[in-house]
């Protein structure tokens, strides 16, 4: 009874991630994606757009990967791409949140959750690539679909997503080409500012 204890605590924390508010806008524009929406998508993007990976990848790794990749924001806090000063405390941040989050489950399944989450973040691995393509690539999908609202409002400029998107093709060439093509489109209506002429 104490590891289903424990497994019902960490189910329960993790609840919080629902109230963890992104900055990317739902489809519709109506108001911003929790951390659960966001990795409930990536899970589902990794099932449909698994054809487009550059390598053979696992579904059975990528899929807790995406689910658990953002449960530090916890304890961490939701960082902005575009946040320099946020940025710069990220790592510190969300390695103590990853301590004490996946530190609640039985020991041999926070390590494995913790693995998983450390993969991620060392963005080597197939699995891990395809992952942060997925996390890369669904707010542009997002902000392309609400017709670039939070770039908009954010002044984001393209050399901002080109910097934060310069490893995306390692996971996906012909997404990160897509999006690409998303971005100028964007340039143009004049969504984007475009400081890379």
């Amino acid at each position: 009874m104490e590891r289903l204890k424990q497994q019902m605590e960490f189910i329960l924390e993790v609840d919080k991630v629902k109230n963890i508010f992104r900055q990317t806008y739902i489809a519709d524009g109506k108001r911003k994606e929790n951390d659960a929406e966001h990795s409930w998508h990536l899970a589902l993007m990794a099932v449909l757009l698994k054809e487009y990976a550059n390598e053979e990848v696992d579904l059975a790794k990528v899929l807790p990967m995406v689910l658990v990749h953002d449960l530090v924001e916890i304890d961490a806090g939701d960082t902005y791409a575009y946040d320099d000063a946020g940025a710069a405390t990220k790592v510190e941040r969300e390695k103590k949140a990853a301590e004490r989050i996946f530190g609640l489950l039985p020991e041999d399944q926070g390590q494995e959750m913790k693995a998983l989450w450390e993969e991620f973040e060392a963005y080597e691995t197939p699995e891990a690539k395809f992952a942060h393509m997925l996390d890369n690539s669904q707010p542009l999908f997002l902000n392309n679909a609400t017709d670039g609202k939070s770039w908009a409002e954010h002044g984001v400029r393209k050399s901002q997503i080109y910097k934060r998107n310069s490893r995306t093709g390692e996971g996906s060439r012909e997404i990160w080409e897509y999006m690409q093509e998303i971005v100028e489109k964007h340039i143009e209506k004049g969504n984007i500012i475009d400081d890379m002429k």
